[in-house]
């Protein structure tokens, strides 16, 4: 058994340690908003939090997860006022939405621990996601609004 927290509902569950959390949060539990993109940790689709730290979750095995708290999109919020969410409805950041789970997840990793952060680290911290769309720019904007700056 492996246990864990996510979002904020205890977990134990009988899967193989290996199994990736994608599949896990996907197939096993039922979470469908976190997506597979490349199964190879590159383009960022599948981040989710594990202890508050944005993870590629393709790549990352349950075991990892035992005895810590996992957060997937559904788990930023339950009624889509996060911060971010509203930046990204307002400024209509997705163009397909695929990969927007995972930006999405990577921004709020990135404000809770930069509250305001500069472009360059916005940049520096999303570099890591890849939007097929391009939607880079209305990405930007919108994690300074839900900054604030």
């Amino acid at each position: 058994m492996i246990r864990f927290r996510l979002n904020g509902t205890d977990q134990a569950l009988d899967v193989d340690p290996e199994m990736p959390l994608l599949w896990v949060v996907r197939d096993v539990v039922g979470l469908t908003g976190t997506k597979y993109g490349c199964g190879q940790a590159l383009c960022g689709a599948c981040t989710v939090h594990v202890d508050g730290e944005a993870v590629r979750a393709c790549v990352t095995p349950i075991r990892r997860a035992e005895n810590r708290s996992v957060t997937t999109i559904e788990g930023l919020s339950s009624d889509g006022s996060h911060p971010l969410q509203k930046a990204w409805l307002e400024l209509e950041v997705p163009q397909c939405g695929f990969c927007q789970a995972g930006q999405i997840m990577t921004a709020a990793a990135l404000l809770a621990k930069n509250a305001r952060p500069s472009d360059a680290d916005i940049e520096q911290s999303m570099s890591g996601n890849l939007c097929r769309c391009g939607t880079y720019n209305r990405i930007r904007l919108a994690v300074k609004k839900a900054a604030g700056t």
